[in-house]
């Protein structure tokens, strides 16, 4: 049985219209009311305003997204990811997205096209926008998903954005590591003044070691490269290296080339100086190339001055750090070679100390040790310098060779000293730490090989977050 109710009004127990007809407008609800459908039920012929129910537990990896919901996309929690829009979609299908944290620019994120055109195309899409949110719908198998809504609205912090080396991130930090020449950019700056300062370590190449010859005239080491670094930042650390420098560098945004110098060659022969190592650069901070290891040749035999000395041999005195002056200084002295035939060559200086002079005949000095930052986190900017578990050393000073001795180098990538009995070549720096190359005994018989430089590095470390 069929049953017909006809009113135009239906009205609650205080007698406001609840459903109201007048003149084919049909009013649901008095003023102040809200509409609810019971769970699970659904509506149809009402049609779609362009919104979507946002999923307030963001995404972080691969997934399929559903028609009328939005998501926000994480992709500095786990890298970049793909949202994949429906296989199999309906005109009027409404799909939304927004970059969670500002990290589109670093970390994209794809938009998977599930089969249909994107605007026309029938290729995926690469999102690569901070802050961006983005509507789609559904139109028709030519156009497939259009956008209808698109922004880059933020309304909390904005901070430093920049592309350029080796990116990684460390808590609320980014860093960028230089291992060969590049280009910082800076993208876009932060909205506080503070934020647009950066963090630097600056280290220059490594000074060669110098060649004796088969007489027990004992080639003087490389120096360490220049080695420069600020915390203004507070970088995570117990300890802070003595030679930071309390104030970074104030970025714009705009590129800055970075310079990462080569460390200087070994001697080439007996009786032959090595090459000073190659500067290191980044905006205003510029670091020099360690110093050349001295030969029993005059005026030679003194070691190169640079970032920091390289080592003398035959008495000749050890080379000048901190060459140019800076402060905090960048290095130090190499030391004299032993005097005599029988003599012991001078060691590299490091950014750290000083190369000690040669002991005594046939036994070389030992680099100076490098200065370090440190990678494992304790919070703190302040604490006394010293060697620091979880450090890393740079711009350690090579060791001069010896008769019979063998001797590593200075802490952070100091060449060791070679030797003639048994026959030893000396070490060359590290790469990527701006260690100085060891000083070399000879090329004749029962000697050792001098060791080249090691190769300098540049990273820059900002808040991003």
């Amino acid at each position: 049985m069929t049953s017909t109710i006809k009113v135009n009004n239906i009205q609650n127990q205080c007698g406001q219209n609840i459903i109201n007809e007048n003149s084919n407008t049909i009013t649901i609800g008095a003023s102040g009311d809200t509409i609810a459908l019971a769970s699970g039920a659904s509506q149809t012929g009402f049609g779609r305003t362009g919104a979507v129910n946002w999923q307030t537990t963001k995404k972080t990896a691969n997934f399929t997204a559903t028609s009328g919901e939005g998501y926000f996309c994480d992709t500095a929690a786990s890298g970049a990811f793909t949202l994949t829009l429906p296989s199999s979609p309906s005109a009027g299908d409404i799909v939304g997205l927004k970059d969670y944290n500002g990290n589109f620019a670093t970390a994209n994120l794809t938009i998977g096209r599930g089969g249909s055109n994107l605007s026309g195309t029938g290729a995926d899409k690469v999102l690569d926008t901070n802050n961006l949110s983005l509507t789609l719908v559904y139109v028709d198998a030519t156009e497939g998903w259009m956008p209808v809504e698109e922004g880059t609205g933020f309304i909390g912090e904005n901070f430093i954005s920049a592309t350029g080396g080796t990116i990684t991130t460390s808590g609320d930090f980014k860093v960028h590591t230089f291992t060969g020449p590049g280009t910082f950019t800076v993208c876009s700056l932060a909205t506080v003044s503070a934020n647009n300062t950066v963090d630097y370590l600056v280290v220059a190449g490594g000074g060669g070691g110098g060649q004796g010859d088969n007489s027990n005239h004992m080639g003087g080491a490389g120096g360490a490269g220049g080695f420069r670094v600020s915390n203004d930042t507070c970088m995570s650390a117990p300890q802070t290296s003595p030679l930071a420098n309390p104030t970074g560098i104030t970025v714009t945004a705009t590129a800055f080339p970075i310079t990462v110098g080569g460390g200087g060659a070994a001697a080439g022969g007996d009786n032959t100086k090595g090459s000073s190592g190659n500067p290191s650069s980044f905006s205003t901070i510029a670091s020099a190339g360690g110093g050349n290891g001295g030969a029993k040749c005059n005026p030679c035999s003194v070691g190169g001055p640079g970032g920091s000395g390289g080592g003398g041999t035959s008495g000749g005195g050890g080379g000048s750090g901190n060459t140019p002056p800076v402060s905090p200084p960048q290095g130090n002295n190499g030391s004299t070679g032993f005097p005599g035939s029988n003599n012991g060559g001078g060691g590299g200086g490091g950014a750290g100390a000083a190369s000690s002079s040669s002991p005594g005949p046939n036994v070389g000095a030992i680099g100076g040790a490098g200065s370090f930052v440190v990678q494992t986190g304790f919070a703190g900017c302040n604490g006394t310098p010293g060697p620091v578990s979880g450090a890393r050393y740079f711009a350690g000073g090579g060791t001069g060779s010896s008769d019979s001795e063998l001797q590593g180098g200075g802490d952070g990538g100091g060449g060791a000293g070679s030797r003639g009995n048994p026959v030893t070549n000396a070490g060359a720096g590290g790469t990527n730490t701006g260690g100085g190359g060891g000083g070399g005994t000879g090329n004749g018989p029962g000697t050792g090989l001098a060791g080249a430089g090691g190769s300098g590095i540049v990273i820059i470390r900002y808040k991003f977050q």
